[in-house]
C-alpha cells in the first residue's frame, strides 16, 4: 500500500499554478501574532470553475524539536461559478508562535490532486 506523502507534488510556484504560496515573516518574535498568507495561483492563475478548481487548503506548523506537526487552518472553497461566484484559493491567519519551526500548506486541485509547500520561520524571545 503507498503511503499519502508519496502522492504529494511539489515545484516552483513561480512557474506551477498548484503549488501553494506562503506568505510569513521570517522571523517571529515568541508569543508576538504573525499572519501567514497562503495562495494558490499567485505568478500563473490558477483557472477556478466548476471543472477545474482548488478545493481546499491546509496549513501545519511543525515546531522545531517536536514529533508531529499542529493543523493550525483547514479551509473549503465551495463557490466554483455557482450563481456566477467564483472563489479565489488564497487565506489569511494569525498566530503566535512560541518555537522556531515550518509552515507546511497543502492545498487540492481536483484534477491535478495533492500540492505542497513549506517555510521556515524563526522565534526569537
Amino acid at each position: 500500500m503507498k503511503s499519502l506523502g508519496t502522492f504529494l507534488q511539489s515545484g516552483d510556484w513561480k512557474g506551477e499554478k498548484h503549488v501553494p504560496v506562503i506568505h510569513a515573516p521570517e522571523n517571529a518574535k515568541k508569543g508576538e501574532e504573525i499572519e501567514i498568507r497562503v495562495l494558490v495561483g499567485e505568478e500563473i492563475k490558477h483557472p477556478n470553475t466548476l471543472e477545474h478548481h482548488i478545493s481546499w487548503i491546509k496549513v501545519f506548523f511543525h515546531p522545531e524539536g517536536s514529533k508531529f506537526p499542529i493543523e493550525i487552518g483547514n479551509y473549503n472553497f465551495s463557490a466554483h461559478g455557482e450563481g456566477e461566484i467564483y472563489e479565489e484559493p488564497e487565506i489569511a491567519i494569525k498566530v503566535k508562535l512560541d518555537k522556531p519551526g515550518a509552515i507546511h500548506a497543502l492545498s487540492y486541485c481536483n484534477i491535478h490532486g495533492l500540492w505542497e509547500n513549506s517555510i521556515e520561520i524563526k522565534v526569537e524571545d
